[in-house]
Parts: structure tokens; sequence; C-alpha cells
């Protein structure tokens, strides 16, 4: 008989095996990928452009371009297109991003037949009307009129701007002047010539055959998978950076630099450090500032990893009067990576939650098909996961302070506070 008064052994088991996926060389060498997995009879339909920023020849296309993508063709109104989803229980996710557009079509593995037929029209045959393009306009406008109201928008636009410059597409915003200047032709050509697609994603209960019936509909979309990259140089800005708002009494600040991106061999040490650093409620920074000291609470940092470079950041809004005081706090944590060896106990808790919340961010097929996704898109080797998962697991207090000495310099950190 089983004895509740005594708890199970604990034990840590950390691995990870995605699941094996099928892929299918299209037409113009776009790769259709397909996850099996889920058991409910639901899809998920997903088709990846090489159209974000940084593709786009000047700011705001990309982001109305994704925005109207679904506002109306040649043969339906938006209306009846968002009717018609209605109808058949689909959705429609775009998302424009800094390298990508992405355009996700969610149903009822029943209706794919019917919703697809929708989904290639808005794919193919966008009419960017001038009417729809106005409406976005205003909606974006009113929204950017909001944000720029607010410290911490406006903080994570400069501290971009100040790291890449403001020609950059990791550093350049769409300003008020930018939206305003955009019109129908411009979107309609910036479609045209950009929108080239990089690679389409399926999961779902899908039998074979509607599989292959898929595959043959999809060179509809006249594929051809574009190769040039575009290359933009960093021009560094203002290394420090305060803007006052009188009638705030809080600031935001935030601190940042370039730093290695997925594919360096560093990167994984480089994940692990700003775990323990910054990346959960245990970091060093969480016990310092918000529970030592009280001056926020809570504050980060985080790797942010683009498909050309990667940034890491530093965030947090305090009392005004503390933004020294804070700065100077978090410049003594990282000194204190690179003078001093991190404690095995720390470096151990560091590790458990960083593999935990990765196991746990592939809890369902949905984000499961994510990691697959970022190895292809960025073009990682399969074993990624497992070597990340190697590479945390072996960690060591002294090749840790070798990562903080070699890319965690507090000389090369850029600093903006707004309020």
């Amino acid at each position: 008989m089983l004895n509740r008064s005594i708890a199970p052994d604990f034990s840590k088991i950390f691995t990870i095996d995605l699941p094996a996926h099928e892929v299918v060389r299209l037409p113009g060498e776009v790769d259709f990928v397909f996850l099996p997995g889920l058991q409910q009879e639901a899809f998920k339909l997903e088709v990846v452009f090489n159209a974000g920023k940084w593709h786009e020849p000047k700011p705001g296309l990309a982001h109305f371009a994704a925005v109207l993508l679904d506002k109306g063709t040649s043969g339906k109104s938006s209306k009846e297109i968002a009717e018609l989803l209605d109808f058949y229980g689909a959705q429609l996710e775009i998302s424009s991003g800094y390298d990508f557009v992405s355009i996700s079509l969610y149903g009822l593995k029943k209706f794919v037949r019917e919703i697809f037929a929708v989904f290639i029209d808005i794919l193919s045959d966008p009419v960017f009307s001038e009417d729809e393009l106005e409406l976005q306009k205003k909606i974006f406008l009113q929204n950017l009129e909001v944000n720029e109201k607010k410290n911490s928008f406006l903080a994570s636009r400069l501290i971009r701007k100040n790291i890449f410059g403001s020609a950059h597409p990791y550093g350049n915003s769409v300003e008020k002047g930018n939206a305003e200047a955009i019109t129908p032709g411009d979107l309609k050509n910036y479609f045209q010539s950009t929108f080239s697609l990089c690679e389409i994603y399926l999961i779902g209960n899908i039998d074979a055959g509607l599989r292959q019936w898929l595959v043959d509909q999809l060179p509809v979309l006249g594929l051809k998978k574009t190769c040039a990259k575009k290359e933009f140089a960093a021009e560094a800005g203002v290394n420090i950076q305060r803007v006052d708002n009188p009638d705030s009494i809080q600031s935001s600040i935030r601190i940042g630099m370039r730093t290695i991106n997925r594919e360096h061999k560093d990167y994984f040490s480089m994940l692990l450090l700003n775990h323990l650093f910054g990346g959960y409620f245990g970091s060093r920074l969480m016990k310092n500032i918000r529970e030592e000291k009280g001056l926020t609470y809570g504050i980060y940092s985080s790797l942010n990893p683009f498909r050309n470079d990667c940034l890491f950041s530093i965030g947090a809004d305090v009392d005004k009067t503390n933004v020294e005081l804070t700065i100077t706090e978090i410049r003594k944590e990282i000194e204190s990576l690179n003078v001093s060896q991190v404690s095995e106990n720390e470096l151990d808790i560091a590790k458990s939650h960083l593999l935990g919340s990765i196991q746990l961010e592939m809890a369902n097929p949905f984000s499961t098909l994510d990691k697959i996704k970022t190895i292809r898109l960025h073009q990682l080797g399969e074993g990624y996961y497992k070597n990340l998962f190697h590479a945390i697991k072996s960690a060591t207090p002294d090749g840790l302070q070798t990562v903080a000495q070699t890319y965690l310099n507090g000389e090369s950190l850029y600093q903006v506070a707004v309020g």
C-alpha cells in the first residue's frame, strides 16, 4: 500500500528529443515541413516569407503589408473574408517581425479544402486598397500616440537605435511620417518584389491523401525561394542617453549591447550566464535590485537573437531619483561575474530552471513545431537543442566566468533612461 506520508524520490531528468517530421521539397526549392501529433481534429498551416523589417526598402512597409493581407482581394472584401473564416471556425494569425513575415491558418481538418482556398487567395491576390490602408494607418497612429507617452516604449526604441543605428532594420522604428507616406502602390510593389517564400509548415492529424492534396495546391503561390542576402552595418549612436519627463515619477532604464548569436560556439554558455544574471525570478538582478534594495518591482535581462545579429538587454522601471543607483548596482553585478566564480549551488539552480523552462516550452505540439521552425529558419542543425542541453548541463563556474569576461563587458554597454 502506498505510504503517502513519504515523499517520492526526487530526480532531475533533462533530455530533449524533437519528434520526427517530414520534409517535402516543393518547386522553387521551398520546403514543406509536416509534423504529425495532434490528437484533435485541428490543424495549423503556416507560411513564412523572407519579408520582415530586414527586407523592407523603407520603414513601415513590412508592418502594413502584413496587416493588410487579409483586408481584401480582387474577389473578396475584408468583410467577406472574415465572414468565411468565421463560418468555418477558422482563424488567421499574421506576424510581421524583424526577419520574417509569418501567416498562420488554424482550422478544423474537415474544412481544410474550403478554407485553404481563402488562404491561398489572401496570400496570392491582396489588393491593398486605399480605404483599408487609411483605416490601418489611423489605428497605427493612435496606438503610436499612446505608446509614445510610455517611458518603457521610448526607452526600448532608443536603446535599439543607439546600438544598431537609425538606418539599420534592427534599430529603426516606424515613425508618424513613415506611416503617413506609405501608399497602396508602395505595398503592392513591396509584396510583389519582396515577399519570397521561405518555408511552409503544417501540423495536425492529417492523413497522407489530404497532405498530398495540399502539396499539389501550394504551387499556386508561385513558389520561388530567394537566397539573396542584404547586408547592413550597425552604426553606434549615443552611449549614454537621458530623456527627462517632468510629468513622470518613474524612469524606464534600458541597458544593452550587441552580442554573439545562436550559431556561435559560446552562445549556449551566454544563454546560461544571462539566465543566472537576470533571466528568471531567482536571478542576481532580482535578488539585489528588487529583494535587497527594493528599487523596482521587476528587473530582467535577455538575449534577443535575430537572424543576423543578437541583442543583449537589461530593463527595469524605477523611481526617477534611483536611476543612477540602479545602474551602479547593475554594473556591480556585471563586475562580480567577471571577477568571481559563481558557486556550484547557484549554478545548479540556474541550470535546472533554464532547462526546465525549455522543456516546458515543448508542452504542446504547436510549441514543439516552433522549435523545429527555429532550427530550420536559422540553419542551426538538427542536433541544436541536444547540444544546448549538453552544454548547459556540463557548464562549470570557471567556464561561465570566462564567458562573462569575454562577452559581458560593462564598458561596452549602452544606457538609456526615460522619465
